[in-house]
């Protein structure tokens, strides 16, 4: 994203940027910062897969346009290849023409037996209490024993199951049980409070709730007994009520001590109606088990039966409940996991996550790729700002994902993993959940490892995967995506709908159907509220609400969210690109950039909130810096009017910035209709913007 300006354009100009702009833009592309061998693809299970359908000689480009010019044909092919487990096959593959997405009509099959069918296991590591590693036997045994107390709850087909867990192993085992059965899961991470919990979960109406006592986070201990007593209370559905002694770790062990960390039945002003019952973790899985874990049984499920729900940040009113299927998840991770990310048996696969963010669900797929998993809870940072990167190394892991926010912030503190710890083994970083600055690439080839590939991959909650990415044969440029995923029809458009050509930002959308889109909204009977939200913009075509710059080799750039935009005098600007000039200088951690819009026509004000760096102050120096390189680097109409500095910058669980909250605050909305606190990853960081933002009305 570096290395080009914005040129000022006419206002009402469709795009992001001017043709003169596109031209510029081309020229000044980033370097190549990592390269494949000359055999990657004939070595990936890309290659063997291309081998397989008779493209074994054709460039990435070429197996890319035919995996969305046949889509049938390609996801027929594909769930062939990766050997899908259909108790029923089905009639036809994925509707071509058909948006919402459908298909596979008649299809059967089960997502747990596929996580479970290798020799994949689980680690789990926490701050809370010693290392845990399972091998497949283990983790399927387990498995089968709580599906088997799920059981002896009543839970069946079609019922929901909610948890309130961190990423550890015993969440994945409790999912798998209860995808094993057919019923519908969804999980909350426990760093959640009561409203945010109860705003998700109270729209499912779960018959079981699984939860956690406390947790620790670094060196602070974190009690979330009488959060779970009036979560357990606010969720009426409930029938029973399942406690991990995660917190007080060795307890419920048959040692007289359970005392200590059950929950309150209910919470003094919990409704009128019978309490649910209460167990321990423990007692769960000593129901009757079957006698091996091959005994273990699957429901075959239609494709499109829900598997999980996951639901949006809730920034903003209720959380959407987006509701996935057995098949689409199945297919579409399997995709992701094999071809792109190329995980294969006996390798190791870790995302840094919570259960709130999708990513966890993403992670857990890799089982169904032959991937031991692992799992990571705890404070990322801590007893060193290294640790993932140690975790790396002890666990020799190959791929390991984390945050753009988390590697920019290692840049800047000039952490060099690489040199300190045997990184040799990992070949991929994983990015997501913003846009990666370029200078974050340059850090990950030179600091982590030369054989590292930097994979920034963009997608969704609504998909729970990416739509762009990267691919084992293709070269990697500083501050850009390198392809779009096979199988995913991605495009950048005008408001009219109209493509846009190379060069030029426009709306991301999808022409094609892609098997993980949603199932549905939960509730959402008729349908009409998931199609208001995802084709309303462009009627027969999913918008995702991000801008998107393509290039002529394919490699795109994300630049912020659509309804984000800068826009003064007719120049528009994603802030991505915003944010690249401010947080590139010494001075600045980290920012968050609004526009208030002029009613009258004018340019409105462009407020910058900056987090600055250690030991310096928001002064006019500091302000004059900034408004000077976004002047030079950007466009003489996106100097900010108002700079200020916060003490954090606040975002949601998943690391998006609060950029169209903070708006809404400046425009008077109220805070309660705003943002869920309990929702946000630091509240405090938003309880300070808002008395920036009150402060700056009352002026």
């Amino acid at each position: 994203m570096q290395g080009w300006r914005v040129i000022d354009q006419p206002s009402g100009h469709s795009s992001g940027h001017s043709s003169e702009g596109s031209s510029e833009r081309f020229s000044h592309r980033a370097e190549i910062v990592w390269e494949p061998a000359a055999d990657a693809f004939a070595a990936s299970q890309m290659g063997e897969f291309a081998a397989a359908v008779g493209r074994a000689d054709v460039s990435y480009a070429a197996l890319h346009a035919w995996s969305i010019s046949e889509l049938s044909t390609f996801w027929e092919s594909f769930a062939e290849w990766a050997g899908v487990r259909w108790h029923q096959r089905p009639e036809r593959a994925l509707d071509e023409l058909a948006m919402p997405a459908s298909g596979f009509n008649g299809g059967t099959l089960n997502y747990a037996e596929h996580a479970l069918a290798g020799d994949a296991g689980v680690v789990s590591l926490s701050q809370s209490r010693p290392r845990i590693e399972l091998s497949a036997a283990e983790l399927r045994a387990q498995v089968a024993a709580c599906r088997a107390g799920l059981e002896s709850l009543g839970v069946s087909r079609g019922d929901c199951v909610a948890a309130y867990l961190p990423n550890i192993s015993e969440t994945i085992v409790a999912f798998l049980a209860t995808a094993s059965l057919g019923a519908v899961w969804s999980s909350c991470a426990p760093e959640f409070g009561v409203r945010a919990v109860t705003d998700r979960f109270s729209q499912l109406e779960p018959v079981v709730l699984l939860a956690i006592d406390g947790y620790r986070y670094g060196t602070r201990t974190i009690d979330r007994r009488v959060e779970l007593a009036q979560i357990t209370a606010g969720l009426p559905s409930l029938r029973q009520v399942v406690t991990l002694p995660y917190l007080n770790w060795g307890d419920g062990d048959g040692d007289g001590d359970d005392d200590a960390i059950r929950v309150s039945p209910q919470a003094p002003d919990a409704p009128a109606g019978p309490a649910p019952v209460h167990h321990l973790w423990a007692d769960l899985l000593a129901v009757d088990a079957p006698a091996t874990d091959a005994d273990i049984a699957f429901e075959p499920v239609p494709f499109d039966h829900p598997l999980y729900v996951l639901f949006s940040s809730g920034t903003t009113g209720l959380p959407k409940p987006i509701v996935h299927g057995h098949g689409g998840i199945t297919l579409e991770h399997l995709k992701i996991h094999r071809l792109h990310h190329d995980l294969r048996p006996g390798q190791r696969f870790m995302w840094f996550t919570t259960t709130g963010w999708m990513m966890w669900n993403y992670l857990v797929s890799g089982l169904a790729a032959g991937a031991t998993v692992v799992c990571f809870d705890g404070d990322p940072v801590a007893p060193a700002p290294d640790e993932l990167w140690r975790i790396a190394a002890e666990e020799r892991l190959d791929v390991l994902g984390v945050s753009a926010t988390l590697i920019t912030s290692h840049r800047k503190l000039g952490l060099e993993p690489g040199m300190v710890h045997d990184l040799s083994r990992l070949r991929q970083v994983g990015s997501t959940g913003a846009p990666l600055p370029a200078d974050g690439f340059r850090w990950v080839c030179e600091a982590v490892g030369a054989q590292v590939q930097p994979c920034s991959v963009s997608g969704g909650t609504d998909v729970c995967t990416a739509f762009v990415g990267t691919a084992p044969s293709v070269p990697v440029r500083a501050g850009e995506i390198s392809v779009s995923i096979l199988g995913c029809d991605v495009q950048a458009v005008h408001p009219d709908g109209t493509p846009c050509p190379p060069g030029v930002t426009g709306e991301l959308v999808v022409t094609r159907p892609m098997p993980s889109m949603p199932v549905g909204l939960w509730g959402d009977t008729t349908g009409e509220r998931y199609r208001a939200t995802y084709f309303e913009a462009f009627p027969g075509t999913w918008h995702h609400g991000d801008w998107i710059t393509f290039f002529d080799d394919g490699a795109c750039q994300i630049t912020g969210r659509s309804d984000a935009t800068l826009n003064r005098g007719g120049v528009r600007l994603g802030t991505a690109d915003f944010y690249t000039v401010v947080e590139g200088l010494g001075s600045v951690n980290d920012s968050l950039v609004v526009h208030l819009e002029d009613d009258e026509g004018g340019p409105g004000t462009l407020y910058l909130l900056v987090v600055p760096a250690p030991g310096t102050d928001v002064d006019d120096d500091v302000r004059r810096a900034i408004s000077t390189a976004l002047r030079t680097e950007l466009s003489p109409r996106h100097v900010p009017d108002v700079i200020e500095a916060v003490p954090a910058v606040p975002r949601t669980l998943s690391g998006k910035k609060l950029e169209i909250p903070v708006k809404r605050l400046l425009l008077g909305v109220a805070v309660d209709r705003v943002a869920s606190r309990e929702s946000l990853a630091d509240p405090a960081a938003w309880d300070a913007v808002v008395a920036w933002a009150q402060a700056r009305r009352a002026v």
